[in-house]
């Protein structure tokens, strides 16, 4: 067991590698866990708070960041919220920063954003795990990927109560510099955005799952750009109505989070129809055979959320979800084909969204 001073180094700069269970290191058990969500995120976005809805997900991260004083702790966007991991030291920053986004979500973006925190060691108390490989999306952007449904678990624990942050009476406002929606939505350019999230059943081996997650990964690797939903030429900025340079936004592109290993696979991909009618096809025969579970949903657009570390402008970290639902509708999905299977009733389409007519 690595001490809980470190986490994992060595980083992955090939994608199917992280999805290898051996490259993954358990973290100790005084550990820090960390989960936020926005409660009711499927009815903001449904009304339109899409960027809200992102920008209060991905606002833990910033704030633990500079509060923490280094964005070098592991951590993943979940469009709806976050979860990150943070040394037993660190227990004072999370509690301050958790807090301080909750409140801020509250008071100026009108949303309410669940808290929680706990141990490593209280994860494993509960039959689940965590562990900890490091993918490198880019020279200057490196994601931790994460394995054993510990997260899952704690944030099933949390949304029932348990190792809930109380709100302080008088919460600090979080320093969220550095995050931004600074761009317009990014239309498909193949057919449709896909939010996609496929999760391992309890039972099912790491290795079994792997050789799955390698095959859906194979139909959108075969695409160009490996489905990439942001464009490979630059856009304009919305911020500053200027075209990004070519070069910069090469980089930027690079080291987005379209693939993430979060318990399970989580993409925001641009494929054609039918890739995801194919990659539907081997997921449902999955399912069937009780090894995972999966949602998935398609929108016309991506969105972005961008943190520039205060200090480190080459350090960029691109949050990506789609716009109409996302990950938050997928999961919503995802909860429903279990409940169809597990009632033995026909199974609603796995076709949502609606296509908007925004220009990028």
């Amino acid at each position: 067991m690595i001490n809980s001073e470190a986490e994992p180094r060595q980083a992955y700069d090939e994608f199917s590698l992280v999805l290898d269970p051996d490259v993954y290191e358990p973290l100790a058990d005084d550990w820090l866990i960390g989960i936020t969500d926005v409660v009711s995120s499927t009815a903001a976005i449904r009304s339109g708070r899409y960027e809200d809805v992102n920008y209060a997900g991905a606002s833990i991260i910033a704030a633990l960041g500079n509060a923490w004083g280094s964005f070098d702790f592991p951590f993943v966007f979940r469009g709806d919220g976050a979860a990150f991991a943070l040394p037993p030291q660190g227990i004072m920053a999370a509690t301050s920063a958790l807090r301080g986004v909750a409140s801020f979500a509250r008071s100026d973006l009108d949303l309410t954003l669940r808290i929680g925190l706990l141990t490593v060691r209280e994860i494993r108390a509960g039959g689940r795990d965590v562990r900890i490989a490091r993918y490198a999306a880019s020279d200057s952007a490196t994601y931790a990927m994460f394995t054993g449904g510990g997260l899952k678990w704690a944030e099933q624990q949390i949304k029932n109560g348990q190792y809930l942050v109380k709100p302080g009476r008088y919460a600090t406002k979080p320093d969220l510099t550095g995050l931004s929606c600074d761009w317009t939505p990014f239309p498909s350019r193949q057919g449709e955005i896909l939010s996609l999230l496929v999760e391992p059943r309890d039972d099912t081996s790491p290795e079994v799952f792997a050789a799955l997650a390698k095959r859906v990964l194979a139909v959108f690797d075969a695409a160009p750009r490996q489905s990439h939903p942001l464009p490979g030429s630059a856009p304009i900025s919305e911020g500053s109505g200027r075209r990004v340079d070519g070069q910069d936004w090469s980089q930027v592109a690079a080291s987005s989070d379209f693939r993430k290993f979060d318990d399970g696979l989580r993409l925001t991909l641009d494929c054609t129809a039918e890739q995801i009618d194919r990659v539907e096809t081997i997921l449902v025969s999955a399912r069937a055979c009780g090894e995972i579970s999966f949602g998935l949903h398609r929108q016309s657009h991506a969105l972005m959320t961008c943190l520039v570390p205060s200090g480190h402008p080459d350090s960029h970290l691109h949050f990506l979800d789609g716009m109409d639902g996302g990950y938050a509708k997928a999961a919503e999905m995802m909860e429903e084909g279990a409940l169809a299977v597990a009632s033995r009733q026909p199974e609603r389409p796995l076709r949502g969204g609606s296509r908007h007519s925004l220009t990028g």
